[in-house]
């Protein structure tokens, strides 16, 4: 089996999710503890809200361009980054990462394509919605994407830092989230990213009739399947 590398802690909340599923989904298939080993280097969060926000995008690849070279040297053999929003940069630390790295984007878009869905909405930080990298990817498929309205945005942007990401689920904040994605629903979207790794930890499928695209496990599971072939 092949030794994962997970640059996590944007959240931690999220990274949990990652090691919890990867280890119960093989336990599932397989019945016994032999999944395989998983290497964490969790960043210092708050410098990369701050980059985010002070959009020094550059200081960010080096950072996480280090933390793949970290994960290499110790055993790792591929590498994801358990975060949506940073996949802003995926090519540009994919291009000078030591090892291979596996997509939240294409990995979702996979997921999207195999249910034949031709439009979605998209859920996230505001560099998620805002920013170009899910939508060229969805563009590519013949996938048309919807975000929310900027009002939204800038609530979905808030609950995430402000909540989600200090592990606070507040039921106020779920009922707005589901309030969009209804709205989504009625604009043509037949399925919904949650493209922020901690939306999940607020709502999952069974608040919604419309399909949910969960990005973390998505990603988690792509992951253990590359790790197992």
């Amino acid at each position: 089996m092949k030794k994962i590398g997970i640059l996590g802690g944007l959240s931690p909340e999220s990274t949990i999710t990652y090691y919890r599923y990867i280890t119960r989904e093989y336990y599932r298939r397989y019945g016994d503890y032999s999944y395989p080993e998983i290497i964490i280097y969790s960043v210092n969060f708050q410098e990369f809200v701050d980059w985010q926000n002070q959009e020094k995008w550059d200081i960010a690849i080096d950072k996480m361009v280090q933390a793949m070279g970290a994960l290499h040297k110790a055993g790792a053999n591929f590498g994801l980054i358990a975060t949506n929003t940073m996949h802003i940069v995926f090519d540009e630390v994919r291009d000078k990462s030591p090892i291979p790295l596996i997509s939240i984007v294409d990995a979702t878009v996979e997921a999207i394509k195999s249910q034949n869905f031709h439009t979605v909405g998209l859920l996230g930080t505001v560099f998620t919605m805002k920013e170009s990298f899910y939508k060229d990817k969805l563009m590519q498929e013949n996938i048309r994407s919807l975000v929310p309205k900027k009002d939204d945005q800038k609530f979905i942007n808030q609950v995430i830092y402000q909540e989600l990401a200090r592990g606070q689920i507040k039921s106020t904040s779920k009922i707005r989230f589901l309030e969009i994605i209804e709205k989504l629903g009625k604009q043509g979207a037949q399925g919904i990213i949650l493209g922020c790794t901690e939306i999940p930890l607020l709502i999952n499928q069974a608040d919604c009739a419309i399909k949910l695209f969960d990005t973390a496990t998505i990603h988690a599971e792509k992951a253990l399947n590359y790790a197992l072939n």
